[in-house]
């Protein structure tokens, strides 16, 4: 859902209306269960709920088993394919052809790849930046430099850092001053925008290097074979 709202990029996906729908499921590993983020009404936070992934592993796969029986037992019946996928869940994998020029890709993987996105997005956008990193490498670092591991700065945030830096004699210069959370807010910048410029300005976690394990690559055959092969072999009634 988070991937196709990016617009700029046209997407021609396997059609559940035309044809059987493979019945793979994504399962979230125990690492990435976590609860609500207190402060992210759209994400999550926190340690990992590892004593109920195991429960909520159990429930998921009885809906899923419930519903794929569904599916099959009424395409079986030769039920409108557009009517027997209405219960298939949200996490049944699907499959497209998806075309965007680089400028745009490289929108979609500075919102998509950073350390704020969704997990599972995320997941596929360090994918794609390591493919990037092989196939356009200087235009690949020109994005870290610039985009991924650059920021963009507010009147009220430079005016900040302007009170804390100066220019002299062709460089920068420290000026002996301290600008507080008060005086930030007298600078017009919101409590949001605060904690924004103090993250901007924290220590880098480090650099992520996007390298790509290929000795765990499998070729594109593979999954065609494997989303093959979980689609329903059904005999019409």
């Amino acid at each position: 859902r988070q991937w196709i709202r990016h617009r700029v990029a046209s997407a021609n996906e396997y059609s559940g209306r035309y044809s059987l729908l493979p019945l793979l499921f994504y399962m979230p590993e125990a690492d990435a269960f976590q609860a609500q983020a207190a402060s992210n009404r759209q994400g999550r936070g926190g340690a990992p709920l590892r004593e109920l992934h195991a429960d909520a592993v159990a429930r998921w796969e009885s809906l899923r088993r419930l519903a794929a029986e569904q599916y099959e037992w009424l395409v079986g019946h030769d039920v409108a394919r557009e009517l027997a996928r209405i219960d298939l869940p949200l996490s049944t994998y699907t499959q497209w052809y998806w075309k965007i020029d680089l400028h745009n890709l490289f929108h979609f993987l500075t919102v998509r790849a950073d350390p704020h996105a969704q997990h599972e997005i995320r997941v596929f956008a360090r994918v794609i930046a390591g493919m990037l990193k092989r196939v356009a490498p200087l235009s690949f670092e020109a994005w870290v430099d610039y985009e991924f591991r650059g920021t963009h700065l507010s009147r009220g945030e430079l005016e900040a850092l302007r009170r804390l830096v100066g220019v002299a004699d062709g460089g920068l210069e420290a000026r002996p001053a301290r600008v507080s959370r008060e005086e930030l807010a007298r600078l017009g910048l919101s409590k949001r925008e605060i904690e924004e410029l103090l993250a901007k300005l924290a220590s880098s976690p480090g650099d992520e290097d996007f390298d790509l394990d290929l000795s765990a690559a499998r070729p594109a055959e593979h999954f065609a074979r494997e989303m093959e092969a979980a689609v329903p072999r059904v005999d019409r009634r």
